[in-house]
C-alpha cells in the first residue's frame, strides 16, 4: 500500500503521458493549443480584478475612525 501523497505525486509526474495515451486510445485529436491560449488571453474575466486596480486600492490610505 502506498501513502496517498506518494501516489498523487507519482500520478502528477506522469499525468501528461497518461492523458496522451488515453486520448490516443479514445481517438481524440489534440486541441488547437495556440488558438485556445490566444482566446483565453483575450477574454476579460469580470470576476478577476485588474492588477492596477488592486494595487491602487491596496495602496490607498485607510481612514481610521
Amino acid at each position: 500500500m502506498f501513502p496517498p501523497e506518494r501516489l498523487a505525486a507519482t500520478f502528477r509526474s506522469h499525468a501528461q503521458l497518461i492523458l496522451h495515451e488515453l486520448s490516443e486510445y479514445l481517438g481524440y485529436s489534440p486541441p488547437p493549443l495556440m488558438e485556445r491560449l490566444i482566446e483565453d488571453a483575450q477574454k476579460i474575466h469580470q470576476q478577476r480584478p485588474i492588477l492596477q486596480e488592486t494595487l491602487a486600492t491596496a495602496t490607498q490610505p485607510r481612514c481610521e475612525s
